[in-house]
């Protein structure tokens, strides 16, 4: 299922991959359970997770989160969760194998975009990505300070034609 209605009730945001966005065109998204622990759902609710450098992989017909860094819970005991360790995403069989696909293309990968209390569950939202190279990211630098600097000039536009 494409995941495309995020304004829906009940939703908070645990964390974001803006980083993703910067080095990655994402091309489809996608929403996806996960399988954890207590103490990872209770650290996660805290807000102590990290996207920074995680992705999605395929593997033996189920999708797999690594590399996400889920903060030991501050209350935890001995049998704390270790904080790297791969996590199962919860996808439908024709939604992973649609994925398999894109992901065997060239230059495609699977990249968490954001973590999301939605009902009282988390979901992760993934993307279907291609890597951007550096002259793509200067035009998206570019384009954003030009952006900028017509908004500022708007505002200074606007604010000498008050009539207090």
């Amino acid at each position: 299922m494409a995941a495309g209605k995020s304004s829906a009730e009940g939703v908070k945001p645990v964390a974001d991959n803006r980083k993703a966005f910067h080095d990655y065109f994402i091309l489809e998204k996608y929403e996806a359970g996960l399988v954890l622990t207590g103490t990872e759902i209770k650290s996660a609710r805290t807000g102590k997770v990290q996207l920074r450098d995680s992705f999605a992989e395929v593997e033996g017909g189920e999708a797999w989160l690594k590399n996400a860094h889920f903060s030991p819970y501050s209350h935890g005991n001995i049998w704390n969760h270790e904080p790297t360790k791969k996590r199962k995403l919860l996808l439908h069989k024709s939604e992973i194998e649609k994925l398999f696909g894109k992901v065997r293309e060239k230059g495609l990968t699977l990249i968490p975009l954001r973590l999301y209390l939605k009902n009282g569950r988390l979901k992760c939202e993934i993307g279907v990505c291609k890597g951007k190279k550096l002259h793509d990211k200067r035009e998206a630098i570019q384009a954003r300070d030009q952006d900028m600097e017509a908004r500022k000039a708007m505002r200074q536009r606007n604010a000498g034609y008050r009539e207090d």
